[in-house]
């Protein structure tokens, strides 16, 4: 893992408590990965409620609240399920912040024709409509979608928290 997503998760964890905000993830392709970055940051245990990784439909259903019906039409990989993943963390959570990441990192495109690279990053804050964001990042590797993606994923939430400034 690079030293820079490290970076992502100090300004977003930092980002959170100057605000007195919490946040949550709701990851799909990543794993978890999101989650890890973010608990092994400084003031982790303040500021992150934790994370759901629901890497099939069916949990992203049960655990999320996302529409069967979105999943059966759009599949998992587009920006609609992102937002609702993201809406979703914040419903089944107390945290004030979420970040959701679906996509494939591959080695295969996924059962929908999605091809590799293909990710939807959806960010949402308490009171205020959910985001999404698609990426083309391309075959470049599973492990190298991923930490995209994580660091796509913080710097969305980081904006949610604190928009950046025009001097940082």
């Amino acid at each position: 893992m690079s030293d820079d997503l490290g970076k992502l998760a100090d300004t977003v964890l930092n980002r959170a408590k100057q605000a007195g905000l919490t946040i949550v993830t709701a990851e799909s392709c990543t794993a978890g990965l999101m989650c890890q970055v973010l608990s092994d940051a400084e003031g982790a245990s303040v500021q992150f409620h934790g994370g759901f990784v629901t890497y099939t439909k069916e949990h992203k259903v049960r655990a999320l609240g996302v529409s069967e019906t979105l999943l059966r039409t759009q599949g998992a990989v587009c920006a609609a399920v992102a937002r609702q993943m993201a809406a979703g963390a914040l419903e089944h959570s107390s945290a004030d912040v979420s970040a959701s990441i679906t996509g494939v990192a591959g080695p295969e495109p996924d059962e929908d024709g999605n091809p590799v690279g293909r990710v939807c990053i959806g960010v949402a804050r308490r009171g205020s409509p959910p985001r999404a964001f698609e990426h083309h990042y391309g075959d470049i590797g599973r492990d190298t979608i991923r930490e995209k993606a994580v660091a796509d994923a913080l710097n969305a939430m980081a904006d949610a928290i604190a928009p950046a400034t025009a001097s940082s």
